[in-house]
């Protein structure tokens, strides 16, 4: 039992970092019911442990009589004083009196103290260690893989855990394989320890890699304002810097890329976006989507939903797959996104406009007057047989382009805006 006990506080020490006094005390306090069982009727007992022996002892006190009238808790001085040469009477004193089998309490005893109690010195030290460093990327090697594929990750001295939600679907691991990842949260278990979170796939992992990759970053000179990703497929962060001289996203991306390059080779090939940020949602989205442009882009009334109208060609690469670029485009922006092809648009707009014309409203045959446009345009549209808003609204954009001083852009915001007005 000495033995065991020595190398097991040697081993939590070495291992786990947790001192030696703090193993003790738990076990002690532990034994200490169980001691006062086995010698009943004695006062203030305890039990102490030996932290380089190992050797535990159960100690009672007696008060120092010169006739002694109550055994248990009570000693002559003539006794006293071969314990304790200078006791006196009056004093209390600490006798041993272990029981005969209480190594064997002792042993069991410590076995559960070091499979349960010891849980809350190890949490303390997780705590320790860890509680400030959250958001921090610390590394380590896969331990073992649970539950499918949940990992358990060497850190040192403790285990971290990777769970499988925390982590992109297209990333496996093999056993003694390093992994690098974020610190996510250290929090408690049900079993009254503590474990340390990790995760690949939330936004601030890739955040933390662009802080070690760029120093502007660190010093304050660029700024990420607002970052999104589907984890393994596609990351995008809008950025902005506080001095005119320094371009966020070149700092970003480094000379040749290289910069980023390092930090897609961390992520196995996952798609980085990077953009200027704007407080404009409009302007951020027109960002973000650059180099394409859109054909149309509107807020809607209640403000929370974008609508774009792009050219039919440049419309799988705005939705993306599973609409995974329009969902990140809508969650930079803080709104719901609305993509629709210019074809698409184009139809539904004919149709408004075909129901204009079928009503019985005079205004439509009057002399043609749009408010807020040009003269020349309207006289050009005069000038051409489209002297009415009916025959205007019944012209296709390719039939108002054919006039030389209108485009086919500008045929389209003609009837939009008519459109609008009539609306």
């Amino acid at each position: 039992m000495n033995k065991d006990l020595v190398a097991i506080f040697e081993y939590l020490e070495r291992e786990k970092g947790i001192k030696r006094d703090i193993i003790i005390n738990a076990i002690e306090e532990a034994l200490r019911a169980a001691a006062r069982k086995s010698v009943k009727d004695l006062l203030n007992v305890s039990v102490s442990i030996n932290p380089k022996t190992g050797v535990v002892e159960v100690l009672a006190q007696k008060e120092v009589v010169d006739v002694v009238t109550i055994p248990d808790e009570e000693i002559s001085l003539e006794d006293a004083q071969v314990l304790y040469p200078d006791a006196e009477i009056g004093q209390w004193i600490d006798l041993t009196v272990t029981p005969a089998d209480f190594g064997r309490i002792a042993a069991q005893t410590a076995r559960q103290i070091i499979s349960q109690k010891l849980k809350g010195a190890e949490r303390d030290v997780i705590y320790e260690e860890y509680r400030h460093r959250i958001n921090e990327i610390i590394s380590g090697s896969v331990k073992r893989i649970i539950r499918g594929a949940t990992l358990i990750v060497d850190l040192g001295k403790v285990e971290g855990i990777l769970p499988d939600r925390f982590y992109p679907k297209t990333e496996k691991y093999n056993v003694g394989e390093r992994v690098q990842a974020l610190l996510y949260e250290v929090k408690d278990t049900d079993g009254g320890g503590a474990e340390v979170v990790l995760s690949r796939s939330h936004p601030e992992f890739v955040e933390q890699l662009f802080l070690l990759e760029v120093p502007e970053l660190k010093d304050g000179t660029v700024t990420i304002e607002k970052i999104v990703r589907d984890a393994g497929y596609r990351t995008k962060l809008a950025v902005s810097s506080s001095d005119s001289k320094v371009d966020p996203v070149g700092a970003c991306v480094g000379v040749r890329g290289t910069r980023v390059k390092n930090i897609i080779r961390e992520l196995n090939n996952e798609k980085i976006d990077i953009m200027p940020y704007s407080s404009d949602p409009i302007r951020l989205l027109e960002n973000s989507l650059s180099p394409l442009e859109a054909k149309k882009i509107t807020l809607s009334h209640d403000k929370k939903t974008v609508f774009v109208i792009v050219e039919d060609e440049q419309y799988p690469t705005v939705l993306g797959k599973r609409g995974m670029n329009a969902r990140l485009n809508g969650e930079l922006i803080g709104l719901e996104l609305q993509v629709q092809k210019w074809s698409d648009y184009q139809a539904a707009m004919k149709v408004e406009r075909d129901q204009m014309v079928s009503e019985d409203n005079p205004e439509l045959d009057e002399a043609l007057h749009i408010e807020g446009m040009s003269p020349l345009i309207v006289e050009s549209l005069i000038s051409a047989g489209f002297d009415t808003l009916r025959k205007v609204l019944s012209a296709t954009p390719q039939d108002l382009a054919t006039i030389p001083e209108i485009s086919l852009d500008m045929a389209d915001n003609i009837l939009e805006q008519i459109r609008k007005k009539r609306m």
